[in-house]
């Protein structure tokens, strides 16, 4: 109560001599001051859970039943049967959060779409020339266990098959890890997933030439069986209409002004978030299904794990979940959360209970 007390008169007292700088026209630092106070508010609400005036947040906040509303005419063309395939690993999702939450995305992503169109047909009319017809970029981010795979790979489903076929491409961030042995030569092997552990000027190349219109785009590929990158095989990306990229840090900023990033190429991003209890027991119950099936596997790099007993295989993964992926969540990935043009917020069972669509 004490620090809420003190941090309101510290900005009111901020309020009252900006006030009186404007008076006195001095606007350059009138906007410094405000701009500082902003930032004050943004640490009160985040240490303690203070509420930000509506005029401050960025997003329009729906529920699961308002964001189904805007449906409208979108027509269903999943069944059962589709989606089983497209399901992640030890994850349940029901054609009725298909209906509910992605159709009406699905719907807004092509008003996007469309609306990039018409902004490169007023380019090509002034500069008086026809450009390449560059891919719409999606990105999918958001912490381990999270489903961001599901979410891109029902999307990449859906937006091909909606009115006009499109042609959509998902590429994971996964295949510009650096190799295994790269990542033990630089004794980063505890931070693989971490920014530093991606290969970045790679795959900025890749998604300059994406946008550049190029043609047969080679991306590495990525083994989750032996953790590393496959060698001498590639995926080819040929002109799609629509890429969705999904990773870990896709929405991470450049850390210099003069530096060209990842999120700079994203025309719509969405973070898949989720309260961090529910990730962690999310990443256990995979890695005990994991050690059931894929480590038993003789080429698994994480072969070891499946002779662990239950209760050595929670205590190894609550581990890593402590040591490496909560603490990337932490660092890295959940603070480019309010980046992202939408926000898909999971409750229990992997059902998203709040969607936020930046205003």
């Amino acid at each position: 109560m004490i620090f809420k007390t003190k941090c309101l008169i510290f900005i009111n007292f901020i309020l009252f001599y900006s006030i009186f700088l404007r008076l006195f026209n001095c606007f350059k630092v009138y906007s410094i001051h405000y701009s500082f106070l902003i930032k004050i508010l943004f640490i009160v609400n985040t240490e303690k859970n203070f509420v930000l005036s509506e005029e401050l947040i960025p997003f329009l906040n729906f529920s699961r039943n308002q964001w189904a509303d805007l449906r409208k005419s979108v027509p269903l063309t999943l069944t059962e049967k589709d989606l089983k395939p497209l399901l992640g690993f030890n994850e349940f999702l029901s054609l009725d959060e298909v209906r509910t939450i992605y159709l009406p995305l699905i719907r807004l992503l092509h008003y996007y779409f469309d609306e990039n169109l018409r902004r490169r047909a007023v380019l090509n009319r002034f500069l008086n020339h026809s450009r390449p017809q560059a891919p719409y970029i999606i990105g999918i981010a958001g912490s381990v266990a999270v489903g961001k795979s599901t979410t891109a790979r029902i999307l990449q489903n859906l937006l091909s098959n909606w009115r006009q076929p499109k042609k959509v491409e998902l590429i994971t961030t996964d295949g510009f890890l650096y190799p295994l042995s790269v990542l033990k030569e630089k004794n980063l092997l505890h931070k693989k997933g971490f920014p530093i552990s991606y290969d970045t000027a790679k795959l900025v190349r890749f998604l300059a030439d994406i946008k550049s219109g190029k043609e047969n785009i080679k991306t590495p590929i990525y083994s989750h069986l032996t953790y590393d990158i496959v060698p001498n095989e590639f995926n080819i990306v040929n002109k799609p209409d629509i890429l969705i990229l999904e990773g870990l840090n896709v929405l991470q900023a450049p850390t210099s002004h003069r530096q060209c990033f990842v999120s700079d190429f994203v025309d719509f991003a969405i973070y898949v978030d989720a309260d961090e209890t529910l990730l962690k027991d999310w990443y256990i119950a995979r890695f005990l299904k994991f050690r059931q099936s894929a480590f038993s596997e003789p080429n698994s790099y994480f072969k070891n794990y499946a002779k662990l007993s239950e209760a050595e295989a929670i205590s190894t993964a609550e581990k890593i979940w402590n040591t490496i992926n909560g603490l990337n969540l932490r660092e890295n990935i959940l603070p480019t959360r309010e980046r992202a043009n939408l926000i898909l917020r999971k409750g229990k069972n992997h059902a998203i209970e709040n969607i936020k669509l930046r205003k």
